[in-house]
């Protein structure tokens, strides 16, 4: 069981992707929450409000089962769209578990009154579940997929961009923080990836568990030759 052979043509969707994690880690360290919230948000012009409350839906569930049905149903790329389905499943269960675990303040309650001061008009803000950004798990998750299944390198950073996007709307519209995006952008790369090997191996898997129950069969019952005479 492997992934498929052209994931060797995906360097530089995850060399980028490695340096843009490194950087966020590198000023979360240095500036630590609070500060590298406010220094991502010290310039909120009324286009790029409107942009980003827009841009975020790319996020957002909804588009991503709409999007996996365009691929099953108009491209009739059926083996894509199984391939999205499982990424999209498999982020949203481990966001939602670590979520409920955590239960980490979003922004809006996290820091204390007149702190921050760019809440943006219209968008409706959680209090709780900030860690880690379910939009932007799901918009890594996807563009993981995408980039793995496509054979064109030259569109790889284009959707690493278009994912990174997604995760800094979350922190420009005050839903999340700088470690929330991080965290996931890691557990989106990492599902998209698993969804993708699996999906890869979805025939040999069953092969493998077979023989692994032949196996441990075998050995719970010695052969006749094996056993000695009273």
């Amino acid at each position: 069981m492997k992934m498929p052979a052209h994931i060797r043509s995906c360097k530089l969707y995850f060399y980028g992707l490695t340096m843009l994690l490194f950087c966020c880690t590198l000023l979360l360290l240095v500036s630590g929450k609070s500060g590298s919230f406010l220094a991502l948000n010290s310039h909120h012009p009324f286009a790029l409000n409107v942009f980003f409350i827009n841009y975020t839906f790319i996020g957002d569930g909804i588009f991503a089962v709409c999007l996996i049905a365009i691929m099953f149903f108009f491209f009739k790329k059926k083996q894509e769209a199984y391939t999205l389905l499982l990424s999209f499943l498999i982020s949203g269960i481990a966001v939602q578990v670590i979520k409920n675990l955590i239960d980490a303040p979003r922004p809006q309650l996290f820091f204390e009154r007149g702190q921050y001061l760019h809440f943006i008009d219209g968008v409706t803000l959680a209090n709780h579940h900030s860690f880690p950004s379910g939009h932007t798990t799901t918009a890594f998750a996807i563009a993981t997929v995408f980039v793995l299944l496509s054979k064109k390198s030259n569109w790889q950073l284009a959707i690493l961009l278009a994912a990174a996007m997604v995760g800094y709307s979350r922190i420009y519209l005050a839903q999340h923080f700088l470690l929330d995006v991080i965290i996931g952008a890691a557990i989106g790369t990492g599902c998209g990836i698993l969804a993708v090997y699996l999906n890869a191996n979805a025939q040999a898997l069953p092969l493998f568990f077979l023989k692994l129950k032949r196996i441990k069969r075998n050995d719970s019952f010695p052969s006749p030759s094996s056993v000695q005479p009273v």
